[in-house]
């Protein structure tokens, strides 16, 4: 008799949960290479995020006295929150080793690139970002990746009617 595997607890699903993405992101720019980074939050930040609310569109990464800020991301005011409240827009604190923060700053140094969040997720109970160096899409380009797209979408379509009708 084959034993069922049981369901892991919503505890789970908690602590591997994505709280935002910055689709824009994807969009706007040229994805080169990608880095998952901490955050240094306050406790009213992190229950904000708990709740699902934050915004990465007009978020990004800078260097200031050797160390990596993210700038830009709105993590709304936590509902239950007290005079200790955080401030909404405030730059926060990207936690990465030392080698880490020399590649990136060095390579978004270059001209056009910029450090960019991609994804904020929750990973072991963690708040970490998914932090992507980025070099800046032409608008031809990216109507370019927009019809290379909807002409992808289309062919699957009439694969999938084809496959339907048996032939």
């Amino acid at each position: 008799m084959a034993k069922s595997k049981k369901k892991k607890p919503a505890v789970e699903d908690q602590r591997n949960k994505v709280v935002a993405t910055n689709r824009k992101a994807r969009h706007d720019y040229l994805i080169e290479d990608t880095v998952e980074a901490g955050l240094a939050l306050m406790g009213t930040e992190v229950k904000s995020l708990r709740m699902g609310r934050a915004t990465l569109t007009d978020g990004y990464a800078n260097e200031r006295d050797g160390e990596l800020w993210l700038e830009g991301v709105h993590i709304p005011e936590y509902l239950q929150g007290t005079w200790t409240n955080h401030a909404a827009r405030r730059r926060r604190k990207l936690l990465l080793h030392r080698h880490e923060i020399d590649k990136l700053v060095r390579k978004s140094q270059e001209a056009g690139h910029t450090l960019v969040p991609l994804q904020l997720y929750f990973k072991d109970g963690r708040v970490k970002v998914e932090l992507a160096l980025a070099k800046g899409k032409k608008q031809y380009d990216k109507r370019e990746t927009l019809r290379r797209q909807t002409d992808e979408r289309e062919a699957q379509r009439a694969m999938q009617v084809r496959l339907k009708r048996g032939g």
